[in-house]
């Protein structure tokens, strides 16, 4: 009887640890225009691709001042942190593979807030703040609205 308590406590906790993890992930921000993401922590690595200002993404590990990240993709790779930022952003998650767009509203709500413009899949967007589910966000040409959460990535 204490084995098998035991044995249910350590899987409970171990459960507990995960989804708390992946609840609290850090999230940084690019900081800066082609930023090196690179296949290891350090410039010795190949470059993998370049990734642009304010563009999410969640930490995985670290190693020094490198940082393993992962965008909202899935893809993986490395960065340092002096070209990271704590300022939130999110990306546009939905529509992949498609021309469809979101619409960012005047107010968080599809009753009362009207259409201020669109976006499609892959576009970034600071975050002002969040209400109940909905997202206020500012686009880099002056844009700003709501989003619903789940049409984001990262907020």
């Amino acid at each position: 009887m204490n084995l098998k308590r035991s044995l249910f406590l350590s899987c409970f906790f171990a459960v507990f640890l995960l989804v708390h993890a992946t609840a609290f992930a850090e999230m940084v921000s690019i900081r800066g225009d082609n930023v090196n993401m690179r296949s290891g922590p350090g410039t010795n690595h190949e470059i993998l691709w370049k990734i642009g200002n304010g563009f999410p993404l969640e930490v995985t590990q670290k190693s020094g001042s490198w940082l393993k990240v992962r965008d909202f993709e899935g893809s993986v790779g490395w960065v340092h942190q002096g070209v990271t930022n704590k300022i939130p952003h999110a990306v546009v998650k939905a529509n992949k593979g498609s021309n469809r767009n979101i619409n960012i509203r005047s107010a968080p709500s599809t009753k009362t807030g009207t259409i201020v413009a669109t976006a499609t899949y892959g576009v970034v967007f600071k975050v002002l703040s969040k209400r109940d589910g909905w997202v206020q966000v500012e686009h880099a040409n002056g844009v700003k609205g709501w989003i619903r959460g789940d049409l984001l990535w990262g907020a």
